[in-house]
């Protein structure tokens, strides 16, 4: 069902509004393993307004059907999985496992309503080559791919799997482009060295997201 732009907004903002502050919270104390922690009012309308923007993009492409329930709750992982990285280089299974069971059950009841069942088979078999080919780049360099990485990737090969290999292939490759771009201008401006550890979840987060705003149709 499609939503009108008026009511899109409306719905976005007020959800923004009410999560995105919670949201800084959760991943202030995630990623400094502080549970008093709290977020600068700066981090906090810049993950509020990232998040808005998410669930924009995610009513935009797929209208209302029980995958956008997906694709909003993998954004607001995305908004805490992304920043704790930033801020402790974490990506904590209690935020990711929640979101495989969530956006699984969405995509099975999308596919029930939709008759989307061959995406539906492609999105587990996309998250099981994306979560495997990450395990093995754990397995030969702990130290470049780290667990929390290899299982984003799976999350991130289930959902761009739904809509194509090809949208995966992009958002692999654009997070990997993103990730080497911002590790030569941090090389540049001096502000790390060959050996400082770059988190590789806000590029993958981003390559993902781009490749669902350039290329993806939903099935169905």
């Amino acid at each position: 069902m499609e939503l009108s732009r008026p009511a899109l907004a409306v719905t976005v903002l007020l959800t923004a509004v009410v999560v995105g502050p919670w949201l800084a919270r959760i991943a202030v104390r995630l990623g400094t393993r502080d549970d008093a922690a709290l977020p600068s009012p700066l981090r906090t309308g810049a993950l509020t307004a990232v998040f808005a923007a998410l669930l924009a993009g995610a009513g935009e492409l797929t209208g209302l059907r029980p995958v956008t329930v997906a694709l909003a709750w993998a954004a607001g992982a995305a908004v805490v999985l992304g920043a704790a990285d930033l801020i402790g280089h974490r990506l904590p299974d209690r935020v990711t496992y929640p979101a495989y069971a969530v956006c699984g059950t969405a995509l099975l009841v999308d596919a029930a309503v939709e008759g989307t069942w061959t995406a539906l088979l492609r999105a587990g078999a996309a998250a099981v080559v994306a979560g495997g080919i990450a395990a093995l780049g754990w397995l030969v360099s702990p130290q470049g791919l780290g667990l929390g990485d290899v299982k984003l990737l799976g999350l991130v090969g289930l959902l761009l799997g739904w809509f194509g290999w090809g949208v995966l292939m992009a958002g692999v490759f654009l997070g990997l482009l993103t990730g080497a771009l911002v590790s030569v201008l941090l090389l540049v401006t001096r502000r790390a060295t060959w050996h400082t550890a770059v988190p590789f979840g806000p590029p993958l987060l981003a390559g993902a997201v781009l490749a669902l705003a350039t290329g993806a149709i939903p099935p169905g």
